[in-house]
C-alpha cells in the first residue's frame, strides 16, 4: 500500500482542479486575504518540511516530481527573501516531519527515500548551520506522520509504516532519547494535522484505511492523572446541533494547519479532489468557521509557518504541477483581488 509515493497520492482527476492562479469566486463573501510573497528561490516541490528558528522559517528535502531533495532554504519575513542555508545531511526524502526546540535548533525525522521508511533523526542549528545526526526514531520508519514541540520536548505521532499507526512518542534533547506515551482514543492515521497553541497540541484531519477522519483531538502534557489526550468536536456535521451544519470539507488529508493569535487555520489538502477552502478554528469555544478560500491553485503536499506572528502557506503539488509560490495569510483583511 501507499508504494506509489512517487504520485503521491493523488485521488482527484484533473477536472476537480482548480487549476488558475485567479482568486475563486467564492472568496467575495469570505473574510481574509492572501497576498503573494517571494517564491521560493530553489526548485518547486512537494511533500517538504517547514519549521521556525527566532525569526527566520525553513524549508527542507521533499520531492520535486524526480528527485528527493536536501537543500534547504530560510525565509526572512522582514525582508521577504530567502537564504539558502546548509543541505540536510540525510538521505534525500519526502513526507518527513520536523520540530523545533528552544530558538536554535531543530530536528527533522522520519520520510521516504522512494525505497525505504526512514527512521534516522538529525538537528539543525542555526546558529553554526549545521546538521548532526541523532538517535534514530524509536517507533517504525514510516512517512506522512505529525510532529510538533511543547516546552522543552519533541513528539511524533502516527504516519504510514506499510499499516496505518497512531503510536505516540516524546523526544527529549537532553538525553538524545525517545519514549512512547498514550495516543489518542480515536482513528489512526497518516497526512493528518498538528498545530500547538498555550502549550497544547491538537491533532485532526488524515486518512486512514483510505477513508478520511473526522476526530479531533487536544494533548495537554500537564495531566499525569488519567489519560492527556481530550476529543473535542468532530470536525464534520456529525451532531444533531446546528453549530456544525456549515461544516463542509473540513475533513481532508495531506493538508496544512498554522497558528496565528488565538486561532489556527487549515487549508489546501485533498479529500476526492483538491481543495482550497480555508478554516479558521476559535481554541475558546472549539468552533470552526470558514475563511477566504486558498487563493493559487488547490494542492496538497504543501507546508505553513508561523513567523513574526505572520502565516504563510507554499509549495505542494497537483496532477498538474509541482509549485514553488508561496503567500501569506491576513485572516481579518477584506479579499483584495489585486495582490
Amino acid at each position: 500500500m501507499k508504494r506509489f509515493k512517487d504520485s503521491l497520492f493523488l485521488l482527484g482527476s484533473a477536472a476537480l482542479i482548480m487549476a488558475s492562479c485567479a482568486k475563486s469566486s467564492t472568496s467575495t463573501s469570505l473574510v481574509g486575504n492572501w497576498i503573494k510573497r517571494s517564491e521560493l528561490d530553489g526548485v518547486a516541490r512537494t511533500e517538504a518540511v517547514a519549521f521556525t528558528i527566532g525569526n527566520l522559517a525553513y524549508i527542507s528535502t521533499g520531492y520535486d516530481g524526480t528527485n528527493r531533495l536536501v537543500d534547504t532554504w530560510a525565509y526572512d519575513a522582514t525582508s521577504n527573501s530567502w537564504s539558502q542555508k546548509a543541505d540536510f545531511a540525510g538521505t534525500g526524502r519526502n513526507s518527513a516531519v520536523a520540530f523545533s526546540i528552544g530558538d536554535s535548533v531543530a530536528y527533522v525525522t522520519t520520510g521516504y527515500d522512494g525505497y525505504n521508511n526512514l527512521k534516522d533523526t538529525w538537528k539543525y542549528s542555526a546558529a553554526t548551520n549545521s546538521w548532526v545526526s541523532k538517535a534514530a526514531f524509536a517507533g517504525t520508519g514510516r512517512y506522512d506522520a505529525i510532529a510538533f514541540s511543547i516546552s522543552n520536548y519533541g513528539y511524533v505521532a502516527s504516519g504510514f509504516d506499510g499499516n496505518y499507526t497512531k503510536d505516540f512518542w516524546q523526544y527529549n534533547p537532553a538525553s538524545d532519547t525517545w519514549t512512547q506515551k498514550p495516543s489518542w482514543g480515536g482513528s489512526k492515521r497518516s497526512q493528518a494535522v498538528a498545530f500547538v497553541y498555550n502549550n497544547k497540541a491538537y491533532v485532526c484531519t488524515g486518512v486512514n484505511n483510505g477513508q478520511t477522519v473526522n476526530d479531533f483531538w487536544s494533548f495537554d502534557p500537564s495531566v499525569t492523572s488519567g489519560s492527556p489526550w481530550t476529543q473535542l468536536r468532530d470536525i464534520a456535521n456529525t451532531s444533531s446541533d446546528t453549530y456544525d451544519d456549515d461544516y463542509t470539507d473540513i475533513v481532508r488529508m495531506n493538508a496544512i494547519a498554522f497558528v496565528m493569535g488565538n486561532k489556527a487555520y487549515i487549508t489546501t489538502g485533498e479529500n476526492g479532489g483538491y481543495i482550497s477552502k480555508t478554516w479558521e478554528y476559535d481554541f475558546a469555544s472549539d468552533l470552526w468557521a470558514r475563511k477566504t478560500d486558498y487563493e493559487r491553485s488547490a494542492r496538497s503536499g504543501a507546508v505553513a509557518f508561523s513567523v513574526q506572528g505572520r502565516g504563510f502557506v507554499g509549495s505542494g503539488k497537483n496532477s498538474t504541477y509541482v509549485y514553488d509560490d508561496f503567500d501569506e495569510f491576513k485572516p481579518n483583511d477584506p479579499y483584495n483581488a489585486n495582490d
